[in-house]
């Protein structure tokens, strides 16, 4: 029964990735709220090495009958490890410390346009109209929540250093996501222990510099809970379930599902933060859940 239901569950892309969206939502408002207290080079160290610390006693077996493959990819699996796991989140912490959040949401919106253009370009991959539609669908639900419906917001927005740092990291998700499909022939827990242990290693140096020269993280219960978080769900969970869901529905198909982070980083807000919603949030996420749907089905 168990068993049937656990392969049920690894089998419905929809629902791993959406499950992506709201751990990665909870880690935007994480790295959002957190910044004065922990720096972003060390949010990211703590985050792969605890990561990588819990999840390679799981994968130790599966290593050692991939040592083989894996030694002999090691350059592609650098690539997706230095990428997806030890550049993104580190760039995304870092911009998340200079802008705000509407405009971390708008330029983090554009990741799905971002990987079909690089899978166009890289491989020539083809999409059909139903998929530009719904991706374009889900964005213009974006763009009205985070904008609060008012074009004057959107014309009043204007690109920084931390929107800079944000768009860069997107175009790193979107090569990482992809180039998955480069990804030798190894276990899931062996690619996932691999790249989770490139990232820290990655990581560790800008962690060092940043606590010799810069800002050294508040040791909290706070801080600890948030750096614990973000290792488990938007770590370990998360890169499971994407790599899993890019592999059953496609890189491009997945990447709409990105467009559901600002969705539930609405509801968040509201949630723990106290906003009100408004109508404009029930018209954004209408259309959101509209362009998902459309773009990701079969």
């Amino acid at each position: 029964m168990l068993r049937s239901v656990f392969n049920k569950f690894i089998s419905n892309a929809p629902l791993l990735l959406t499950l992506c969206a709201v751990f990665w939502a909870g880690n935007f408002v994480i790295g959002r709220g957190m910044h004065a207290t922990i720096p972003p080079l060390t949010m990211a160290a703590l985050r792969w090495c605890l990561a990588a610390g819990l999840f390679l006693p799981f994968a130790l077996g599966h290593l050692k009958k991939d040592r083989e493959t894996i030694r002999n990819n090691l350059p592609v699996l650098f690539v997706l490890g230095a990428t997806g796991v030890g550049c993104f989140n580190t760039f995304a912490y870092i911009g998340l410390g200079y802008t705000t959040a509407l405009n971390g949401l708008i330029i983090q919106s554009a990741g799905p346009v971002i990987i079909i253009v690089m899978a166009f370009f890289l491989f020539g991959d083809r999409f059909a109209p139903d998929r530009l539609a719904g991706v374009l669908i889900s964005l213009a639900g974006v763009l009205i929540i985070i904008s609060r419906a008012s074009l004057a917001n959107l014309a009043t927005l204007s690109l920084n250093s931390g929107d800079l740092w944000i768009l860069a990291a997107m175009a790193i998700w979107a090569l990482y996501t992809v180039l998955l499909r480069k990804r030798p022939d190894i276990h899931p827990v062996s690619f996932i222990a691999i790249t989770f242990a490139i990232g820290a290693i990655v990581n560790i140096p800008g962690f060092i510099w940043e606590f010799v020269n810069l800002q050294r993280m508040e040791i909290a219960p706070a801080s600890l809970a948030a750096i614990a978080y973000i290792a488990i769900f938007p770590g370990i969970l998360s890169y499971l379930f994407w790599n899993r869901g890019v592999a059953l529905a496609g890189s491009s198909r997945a990447g709409v599902f990105l467009h559901l982070i600002p969705l539930f980083g609405t509801l968040f807000a509201i949630l723990f933060l106290g906003e009100q919603i408004r109508l404009y949030h029930g018209l954004g996420f209408a259309l959101i859940l509209s362009g998902v749907s459309l773009a990701g089905r079969s």
